[in-house]
């Protein structure tokens, strides 16, 4: 997932609102996930406890948001993304209509190159970027992040390791990067794996 490749800015920003975008909820992680999907992809991913509100955020910048009635690719990567919740591995590539500016673009970048079941800090991010005095700003751009787990921002801690805010709720944060490290943990080595797959 390269959100570079998505569709940012320009007339696409200014017709955003009235753009088709179809949603699908599902309960996960104790709480529930919305999937939305717009024309060209996956547009929010967003995580709550409580349906209505997750669905009246989503219609705040989608009003013409409709429920999914099922089948199609979008099903299928509603699937995916289920699976990777239920038991997280590394990649989720995904088709996505995601729109932000250039400096949230390059965090949200720098978000997808934090390995599978590894953190950084806000101020590592900064560095990463070339502006090692945006940490308030990257750290803006984290809140900003409109797909949680696709773009993985709950990678983010602070500088002294603690977790940080969450703009899904920080037991959300805890609860993927729990599942990272145990996903982690009880991953075969490469070197078990080519000893288990020899003649």
């Amino acid at each position: 997932m390269d959100p570079r490749h998505s569709h940012t800015g320009g007339p696409a920003r200014r017709t955003r609102a009235s753009a088709p975008v179809q949603y699908a909820l599902r309960a996960a992680l104790g709480g529930w996930v919305l999937l939305a999907e717009g024309a060209h992809g996956l547009c929010a991913l967003s995580l709550g406890d409580a349906p209505e509100v997750l669905i009246g955020d989503l219609r705040s910048h989608w009003p013409a948001a409709a429920a999914h009635t099922g089948g199609g690719d979008f099903e299928r990567r509603i699937h995916r993304v289920m699976a990777f919740l239920e038991r997280p591995r590394e990649g989720l590539e995904l088709p996505l209509d995601v729109h932000g500016t250039p400096f949230q673009q390059r965090v949200w970048q720098a978000l997808c190159e934090i390995p599978f079941g590894e953190t950084r800090s806000y101020s590592q991010i900064a560095a990463q970027i070339g502006a090692p005095r945006a940490v308030r700003a990257v750290a803006g751009a984290c809140a900003a992040n409109p797909l949680a787990v696709v773009i993985p921002c709950h990678r983010v801690v602070r500088q002294d390791g603690a977790l940080a805010g969450y703009h899904w709720g920080i037991r959300y944060k805890i609860a993927l990067l729990d599942a990272e490290r145990r996903a982690l943990a009880v991953s075969p080595s490469p070197a078990a794996e080519s000893v288990a797959s020899s003649p």
